[in-house]
């Protein structure tokens, strides 16, 4: 089965209080998830919301589906690509443990307006981080 993947980190200041926002479309059916992250910077915050976007499928998905992964983050597309980030190695080892699930994921870089839905959902996470 083909999945997509969005994924997406809001942050307030950088560093300052960040979200992720998740959407994730499998057999036409759309799921959306979202949650605070705390205080990071920009780049922890997009490995973060990737990373929780990973985990989150991997309790919906079957290890021989293929997914296509959607960032608006170069470097985290560029760092799955190179499977690795010079800043990051933590995050990007345990991203590539989530990833290596599936025989096939196809990551791409997608600009900021084409991934408004997980963008949104990543603004929500910070706005209701104290409600």
């Amino acid at each position: 089965m083909l999945i997509k993947l969005y994924a997406d980190a809001a942050t307030q200041g950088n560093p300052g209080p960040s979200g992720a926002g998740i959407v994730i479309v499998r057999d036409g059916t759309q799921s959306q998830q979202y949650e605070y992250l705390g205080d990071m910077t920009n780049h922890e915050a997009e490995f973060a919301a990737t990373i929780l976007a990973f985990e989150h499928l991997a309790t919906l998905a079957d290890a021989g589906d293929t997914v296509m992964f959607y960032t608006d983050s170069k470097l985290v597309a560029d760092s799955i690509g190179k499977s690795y980030a010079k800043h990051y190695p933590a995050q990007i080892d345990r991203l590539m443990m989530l990833i290596d699930r599936y025989p096939i994921v196809l990551t791409t870089w997608i600009p900021d307006r084409q991934n408004q839905g997980a963008h949104q959902l990543a603004l929500q996470a910070i706005h209701k981080r104290g409600k």
